[in-house]
């Protein structure tokens, strides 16, 4: 349950020029150890750096999440559009209809907690190429 008071607090005295929270007592730095326990992210892989250069980011909207959107915007979907579109599977889904869903998920986070855009409504599907293989996408940090 969320506490209205302690979340407007933080808000307060959180420093996004310096990304720490200034408390009465010293200031908090979010480190990579407080992401990787909140989250149950690894830390010791391989860091997802690479730049993408332009590509036909339609056709890889599509392969990978097997839906496209009208509007792209330079390599950028709406985060609302994801969610959307790929709102729940059916129970009925089988396994292989369920992956789009992950993906669209696993997007949703890089886009809106990890790696957000200034915008924070659009998401970079640079990132979605990094889900083609799940096995090999649970090894970045």
């Amino acid at each position: 349950k969320l506490d209205p008071k302690l979340i407007s607090a933080l808000i307060e005295r959180w420093r996004p020029e310096t990304h720490t929270f200034h408390i009465p007592c010293e200031e908090c730095t979010i480190t990579l150890e407080d992401v990787q326990l909140q989250l149950g992210l690894p830390v010791d892989g391989s860091a997802l750096t690479e730049s993408v250069q332009s590509t036909d980011w339609g056709a890889v909207c599509y392969d990978l999440l097997g839906a496209i959107l009208d509007n792209i915007y330079g390599g950028r979907i709406e985060m609302s559009w994801l969610r959307d579109i790929f709102s729940e599977p059916g129970n009925d889904s089988t396994e292989v209809e369920r992956i789009p869903y992950a993906r669209a998920y696993i997007l949703e986070m890089i886009g809106g907690y990890l790696m957000p855009d200034l915008s924070r409504n659009l998401i970079h599907l640079r990132w979605l190429l990094k889900l083609v293989d799940f096995r090999v996408a649970g090894e970045f940090s």
